[in-house]
């Protein structure tokens, strides 16, 4: 009996773990078959701003947002990240990468080398962007000065270091869906769709997650605790944005300015540097979409502490 037992713990324990290697494997895209593609720079500059590459991944404590060497800490509940250099500097960035390398690490979240990574970097919301724009985002970060240097490991501990770990993490909160454009809503309201749930990846900061690290899908852009850890990070559907009108909101994105002429603060401020680039067309298609989302209740903020 006690044999028997054995056996099919064993057995169970040999099935769990054929499971967990099957469900834990990175994922990549099948790019072989794929067409060839002739680049786009202009619009791989739009997707570079859209995206806010410069935000991470510019060199810290200089001016030039164009130098890619990496080195930003993204503090989260899980440890610190280090954003990497993605200049086109052939040892430390990503000179020698090919396209398919880049798309499967912007949408699927797979190094190279076949390794997860953690998804401080954004691929959940990069998943829904097509493939064109990812390219002609490579083809253009080509184009930017080298810069030397590797970045320092991320500070990650015990179990959340395992890499393996984030295929699970995938299976849970990526559904590897593209883009699908509205027929009934404009083209501008489509564009702006796209710009916000792609690159703009607006919800990675602005949606409440649960325990996981994964973005509670019915409080989507209803704010909550800042994933960097410190502050609040505001609801941005018609619950709190409700006096707001489309001018406004494309006015923030242009200018960092408030309706009741206040500035923008925090890491916002980084992400208005961005935005400021897109063209006003749009801008204004982003404006609109926000404008468009309907009222959500999120997490309460906490009080604010009375001046003493």
């Amino acid at each position: 009996m006690l044999q028997r037992t054995m056996i099919a713990a064993l057995l169970a324990a040999i099935v769990a773990g054929g499971v967990y290697w099957w469900l834990s494997a990175p994922v990549v895209a099948a790019v072989s078959a794929a067409p060839a593609h002739v680049p786009n720079l202009a619009n791989g500059e739009v997707v570079f701003n859209a995206g806010g590459c410069a935000s991470c991944h510019a060199v810290p404590g200089q001016d030039d947002r164009l130098k890619l060497g990496g080195g930003v800490a993204i503090k989260s509940p899980f440890g610190t990240f280090y954003a990497p250099n993605i200049s086109p500097d052939p040892t430390d960035g990503i000179g020698k990468w090919r396209e398919a390398d880049f798309v499967n690490a912007v949408m699927h979240g797979v190094s190279p080398s076949g390794q997860h990574y953690f998804p401080a970097f954004p691929y959940t919301s990069y998943q829904h962007a097509k493939r064109e724009d990812v390219l002609d985002l490579f083809a253009y970060l080509k184009t930017l000065p080298p810069v030397a240097g590797k970045v320092r490991d991320h500070d990650v501990g015990f179990p959340f270091d395992i890499r393996r770990n984030i295929g699970i993490w995938k299976f849970l909160f990526m559904d590897g869906k593209p883009f699908v454009a509205d027929s009934s809503k404009s083209p501008q309201w489509n564009r702006g769709a796209y710009l916000v749930n792609s690159f703009g990846h607006c919800a990675e900061c602005h949606s409440p997650r649960n325990a996981l690290g994964g973005i509670i899908s019915g409080e989507r852009f209803a704010g909550g605790p800042n994933p960097e850890g410190e502050g609040w990070v505001p609801n941005i559907t018609q619950k709190r944005l409700g006096e707001w009108s489309a001018k406004d909101i494309a006015y923030f994105l242009k200018t960092g300015e408030l309706p009741d002429g206040d500035s923008v603060g925090g890491a916002m401020t980084r992400v208005i540097k961005n935005t400021s680039q897109l063209p006003d067309e749009d801008i204004a298609a982003m404006a609109e979409y926000i404008k468009s989302l309907p009222p959500v209740d999120g997490p309460t903020p906490p009080k604010r502490k009375a001046a003493s």
